[in-house]
């Protein structure tokens, strides 16, 4: 099993990043990438975007990019297989798989899969994503795909789980109103706009997510440039929905989730249609704690 290139410097001052091979770009899908803080809800926030694209009319897949791949959980009801489970099976020989050992249908036909990870404390994210794509195009499978949502793990942007960046048309950012949401946006912004020197990659703007306020997110968008998209207070039906195994899309009629619905719909229209590409300038660390982090 050979180790991916990288390239070394390129991306940024010190970086050591894994590089994408030129015949592995996606071409003819929208591809998203959502990334923001650990336990912010990109999940949840991605599988209900998904389900809003489905809505729409259009051909989704969805791949969750963590260890625990449960990216995929509330379309389909349950925690799927990795493709790295999946692939040590067969000793890495991947001619042996068939599209359904490692791709399952959920809600509303939107594809799913869980790239997973690394064992803990070895290997690379960037590995997984390189080897999930590889997959998808040996298998034709994104040549009837309109849109791709890649579902990353965590706020720390590594060259390995940044990876899905240098196939993504736009960077999505999941964050709530707080300090420490808002701190890991502006680390992921930085991360974004390196790998935009080298890739298509741009930034959409952000989600607001288990806010019901969102002054916080503005005063920060406003000194650096960037935009809030969507705004989803912390509505309890959202919680519940994940508890069922179920999107909202397939939540009773309450009024919460109707305005949550329509709020999903709204996002995936806006990003179908497409956003302006965003450029905002990140913060040094002492200046957004002076932004944020005082009375």
């Amino acid at each position: 099993m050979s180790a991916p290139p990288v390239l070394k410097g390129q991306d940024g001052e010190g970086s050591v990043q894994v590089h994408q091979d030129n015949s592995m770009r996606i071409e003819g899908a929208k591809v998203f990438a959502v990334y923001g803080k650990g336990g912010i809800g990109k999940s949840t926030t991605s599988s209900n975007l998904s389900a809003a694209f489905s809505k729409l009319g259009k051909r989704v897949l969805q791949i969750g990019c963590d260890p625990k791949h449960d990216s995929t959980f509330t379309l389909t009801g349950k925690l799927q297989p990795t493709v790295i489970d999946i692939l040590k099976e067969v000793d890495f020989h991947a001619e042996e798989l068939r599209p359904e050992d490692f791709m399952a249908d959920g809600f509303n036909g939107v594809k799913c899969i869980e790239a997973g990870g690394p064992p803990a404390g070895t290997g690379c994210g960037g590995y997984v994503v390189g080897q999930t794509v590889k997959l998808l195009k040996q298998h034709h499978l994104l040549e009837d795909t309109d849109v791709v949502l890649f579902d990353v793990l965590g706020d720390v942007v590594c060259g390995g789980f940044a990876a899905p960046l240098q196939h993504a048309d736009r960077a999505m950012i999941v964050t709530a109103n707080d300090f420490d949401s808002i701190y890991a946006m502006n680390r992921i912004i930085a991360a974004v706009q390196a790998k935009s020197s080298n890739y298509k990659v741009r930034l959409a703007g952000c989600v607001a997510n288990r806010s019901k306020d969102t002054d916080e997110v503005d005063r920060f968008c406003d000194k650096v440039g960037f935009k809030r998209i969507a705004h989803m207070p912390d509505y309890d039906a959202i919680r519940r929905s994940r508890l069922k195994k179920k999107t909202l899309f397939e939540m009773p009629d309450e009024e919460d989730i109707v305005m949550a619905r329509k709020e999903y719909i709204r996002l995936a229209e806006t990003l179908w249609n497409g956003t302006e590409a965003l450029a905002p300038q990140p913060l040094e660390d002492r200046d957004i704690f002076e932004l944020l982090g005082f009375d």
